[in-house]
């Protein structure tokens, strides 16, 4: 049982009459001073005795723990893919660690973690993002008995709705884009970067998976029971990415970029991805063509590095001055904007865009996407040979419409491309 007793207050070197209680409790392992009356220290002890024998006591030493001193703790046993690890970090060490880094684990609050995102100044998104890492984190100090509760667990943050918070965003592109933007500007950019515009473009294939691709998983085929025949039509094996970021040390020491091949984010990732018929002819003859083993590399067969691809992607999409040809410099014609601030990530997000326009089946279009679909339903509806079908004849129709509205009929002068017949299995 725990009991007090007194702990005379000491004036220059002299004990005096002043005193307070001191708890002694744990079989007289542990104690805690500075009570203002017996009752007090008793009562405080005896509930550490509850506890002790409950076996939810949390020690003194483990109550001390600041926020700063686990997180290292919680990264390094937590292995989780490079990008995710290096995102992780960068917004502890910019972020979350200047405010919390000396702060105990106990003494945050919900309404201090709130009044402190709302003050942040980025993106509401990544305001969001913050707050879920630290509740992550915390969330992992309960279970290594430094807290005994998540104060951030299930709360809902504030949004800042004063202001200039309240007025819309301005959008990074002037407009959502078009099939028409895509072949422009493939063919602006040529047949060796254009063919991975028009692969993301219509097939939605994420930045890494396009880096990823591997010339023996590209244009394989898929069987398929369809009715009394067979449903066959070229795919693309999405099984690996590339992924671009700073490596770190398990305490989260920098060592410089890396970019290197990953699984797939999640198991929605790794799929089969149908390849309209315009789609598969282009490849093909780009397959034939490109000598290495990655169809969307560098000339050299390296991967591409995000800023030596905007080089040439950024004045294709936003336009450029020309150049006057002088000494030890060729002629540059000048390039109109096709569309400002366009990115691969739009491009994606055109091919699911489409996917809605042409009434692709949700089953069908959140496998083409990556995306794992949510609820009970992704485990009893399938993809059917129909649903494959009406989706590469919808995308085939918007690629040949979009040819019609540019006035193209071929692309980078190489390549005949002769409206198809309705057979999906060229």
């Amino acid at each position: 049982m725990a009991y007090a007793e007194k702990v005379f207050k000491v004036k220059n070197g002299v004990k005096t009459k002043q005193f307070t209680w001191r708890c002694v409790y744990n079989g007289k392992r542990n104690f805690k001073s500075g009570f203002p009356t017996k009752k007090l220290a008793v009562d405080w002890g005896n509930e550490q005795e509850r506890l002790i024998r409950e076996g939810s006591w949390i020690t003194p030493e483990r109550q001390a723990t600041t926020f700063g001193e686990f997180a290292p703790t919680y990264m390094t046993s937590r292995r989780k893919r490079g990008r995710t690890v290096g995102t992780r970090w960068d917004r502890l060490e910019t972020h979350i660690l200047p405010r919390w880094e000396d702060t105990r684990l106990r003494d945050i609050t919900w309404f201090d973690v709130d009044t402190w995102q709302q003050s942040m100044d980025i993106a509401d998104v990544s305001r969001g993002h913050c707050v879920s890492l630290m509740s992550t984190i915390l969330t992992a100090a309960v279970d290594a008995q430094h807290i005994t509760v998540n104060p951030l667990f299930g709360r809902r943050r504030t949004r800042d709705t004063s202001g200039d918070a309240a007025k819309p965003k301005a959008p990074k592109v002037s407009r959502d884009p078009r099939p028409e933007d895509a072949l422009l500007l493939a063919e602006r950019l040529g047949p060796a970067r254009g063919i991975h515009v028009l692969t993301t473009a219509f097939t939605g294939l994420r930045w890494g998976e396009g880096l990823g691709l591997h010339r023996d998983r590209a244009l394989l085929e898929r069987r398929q029971p369809w009715g009394a025949a067979e449903f066959v039509c070229p795919i693309l094996r999405i099984i690996e990415e590339y992924a671009e970021y700073q490596e770190r040390d398990g305490d989260g020491t920098k060592r410089g970029y890396v970019l290197q091949l990953e699984p797939t984010k999640n198991d929605g990732s790794t799929r089969d991805i149908d390849v309209p018929p315009f789609l598969a002819r282009l490849l093909r003859h780009h397959l034939d063509d490109w000598p290495h083993e990655r169809p969307f590399s560098t000339s050299g067969g390296k991967a591409w590095r995000r800023g030596n691809w905007s080089r040439d992607f950024r004045p294709a999409c936003d336009g450029r001055d020309d150049r006057v040809k002088r000494q030890g410099v060729s002629y540059r014609e000048a390039w109109d904007p096709i569309l400002p601030g366009l990115d691969m990530r739009a491009l994606r997000a055109l091919h699911d865009t489409l996917q809605s326009q042409i009434g692709v089946k949700e089953p069908l279009a959140f496998e083409a996407a990556g995306h794992r679909r949510p609820g009970i339903k992704r485990h009893y509806q399938k993809p059917t040979p129909n649903m494959r079908a009406e989706r590469l004849a919808g995308l085939e129709g918007a690629f040949w419409n979009a040819m019609a509205n540019v006035g193209l009929r071929t692309l980078w002068d190489r390549v005949d491309l002769q409206k198809a017949s309705s057979d999906l299995n060229p």
